[in-house]
């Protein structure tokens, strides 16, 4: 990695096309030894861009997006559907190219591409006055990017990940999940804490531009998300750092963290859930992704004014028109959604053919997501006031702290809404219309974990986060999703749980993955279960 030119040059660009640093004025400095990134002529700032753009999907197209969050997480936990096999979650259908995806295969990973680069970030601003603050954000940011690798996948490489070039560690240790979380909480706790308004201005930050203030609060709220995972197998822990976290976490949607994508850099900066949604990944049957019906009724039971927002159908006007057509249907009362587990021909017989479905009329006629919710040059979500409150707001049912479970409910729903506007002002909810909705479907404390999850996960199917959709349902258990019994799926009927470790780790650190992948409970499959999840 340090004796390759290109992942430099990357990274410049995406800092220059991400910030508002000069590229041109200051290239002889920054470039002056092109060759390592351990120079002191070197600002690690630039890393942290790749870090932070690399987390909403690998700069190949993205190429862990469409395989692990849309095919693979998005219908798993009903937010999506899909009628062809590319989709592989729809069905339960195990496929190693997807599974291991996000992990990481050849040049692309979250290993390859998002842990390597924050390490460098680490490891170039330890100890370093002039990059105090950047050096807190870095232990921020590591959690971000560890927490949804050990949500997927269980014990992993953590404490020596990234490390091969600094200590001449390639095999790291696969860390158990316990263990990560324990640190992963530790460091949030003691960055948030460090962080100093008056010290460095992190010119790398393409989320924040910098601003302290907001970076605390960042750190508090996604405390508080990795404390709420622990509810079942370590409640007073969980209950300690929700209480710390609660203090100082998001206060409105302005403090939502999101990253704003250029289109200016081609396939590097762009959109990485428009690369997927657009077909620009190749010839995947994006035109066939729906929404599934399981999310679109819960939307229609309650006349959620999210529908009209985020549901459009006949955006593909036939399967031979690859073309999205503009005049596209808003109209709440037409939206339908795809069952999942169908398919396009009658192979399995005609109970998994989509045209002998009830629902069938034609394939534009079922509901996609709005294409302002992923434009080109839009927005990807990381974390969002309206989960932030959903959490605490479960945090007060459960512990009686932070406030009352129907405040903190309130909030989050009514966030949950508003927020859909920072896509795109066409996709605007209106306080009143968050209100009524509130006031037409409000707070029952007798159903107030069920009312609370189903709402995190109507609003993360939203966000396009399926990754934290699919977490969330197997921590909480809500929504109640029925299986789909797909005869080809390989899961005997049963939801999957987590993504098996890849292949490839067998032959490439095999102590150390024999050691992990005999440790997870229920085996190393979709049916096995990470350490939190009981």
């Amino acid at each position: 990695m340090k004796k390759n030119i290109r992942p430099i040059i990357t990274t410049l660009a995406v800092a220059c096309l991400l910030t508002a640093t000069s590229c041109t004025k200051d290239f002889d400095k920054i470039n002056t030894n092109p060759v390592t990134n351990i120079s002191d002529k070197f600002n690690p700032n630039f890393v942290l861009s790749s870090a932070q753009l690399n987390y909403t999907g690998s700069l190949d197209l993205a190429y862990d997006s469409f395989r692990s969050n849309f095919s693979l997480a998005g219908p798993i936990v009903q937010a999506l559907a899909n009628c062809t096999q590319e989709w592989r979650g729809d069905k339960y259908l195990i496929f190693e190219e997807h599974t291991a995806a996000y992990w990481g295969t050849g040049s692309v990973g979250s290993y390859i591409e998002q842990v390597r680069n924050i390490v460098d970030v680490i490891e170039n601003t330890r100890g370093k006055e002039q990059y105090k603050n950047l050096y807190q954000v870095a232990r921020i940011w590591r959690a971000v990017i560890l927490a949804r690798i050990t949500d997927l996948y269980g014990d992993v490489p953590y404490s020596e990940a990234g490390l091969g070039y600094y200590q001449k560690i390639y095999l790291p240790k696969y860390d158990k999940q316990q263990d990560i979380y324990n640190s992963m909480l530790k460091e949030l706790d003691e960055a948030s804490t460090a962080l100093q308004l008056g010290g460095d201005k992190v010119s790398g930050d393409i989320i924040y531009k910098g601003d302290i203030n907001k970076w605390k609060k960042f750190a508090n709220s996604f405390m508080l998300r990795l404390a709420m995972r622990l509810v079942k197998v370590d409640e007073g822990k969980a209950k300690e750092y929700a209480q710390k976290a609660i203090t100082n976490t998001f206060a409105s949607n302005e403090d939502n963290a999101f990253i704003k994508h250029d289109v200016n850099g081609a396939r590097i900066t762009q959109n990485r859930n428009s690369q997927v949604l657009l077909g620009l990944v190749g010839s995947q049957d994006y035109y066939y992704g729906k929404w599934s019906n399981t999310f679109i009724d819960f939307l229609k039971k309650s006349n959620d004014p999210r529908l009209g927002k985020i549901a459009v159908t006949k955006i593909y006007t036939s399967l031979s028109n690859k073309n999205q057509s503009a005049n596209y249907v808003t109209n709440p009362d037409v939206q339908k959604g795809m069952p999942n587990g169908k398919q396009v021909d009658a192979a399995n017989g005609n109970a998994f053919d989509i045209r002998k479905d009830p629902s069938f009329t034609d394939y534009p006629d079922y509901s996609s997501p709005n294409p302002n919710m992923f434009k080109l040059d839009g927005i990807t979500f990381i974390l969002s006031y309206g989960q932030t409150e959903l959490l605490k707001a479960e945090a007060a049912k459960r512990w009686g702290i932070g406030g009352t479970a129907q405040a903190h409910y309130q909030n989050g729903v009514k966030a949950a809404m508003t927020c859909l506007s920072q896509y795109d002002a066409k996709l605007a909810i209106a306080d009143g219309e968050a209100d009524a909705y509130l006031k037409a479907n409000p707070y029952n404390d007798t159903e107030g974990l069920k009312q609370i999850n189903e709402q995190y996960w109507a609003h993360t199917n939203t966000l396009l986060d399926f990754y934290e959709s699919w977490n969330n349902w197997k921590r909480s258990g809500f929504p109640n999703l029925i299986p789909v019994k797909h005869p080809n799926n390989s899961t005997g009927g049963v939801i999957p749980r987590r993504y098996p470790y890849p292949i490839s780790e067998a032959s490439n650190n095999p102590d150390h993955y024999k050691t992990a992948s005999n440790a997870v409970t229920g085996g190393d499959s979709y049916t096995g279960r990470v350490w939190w999840d009981k």
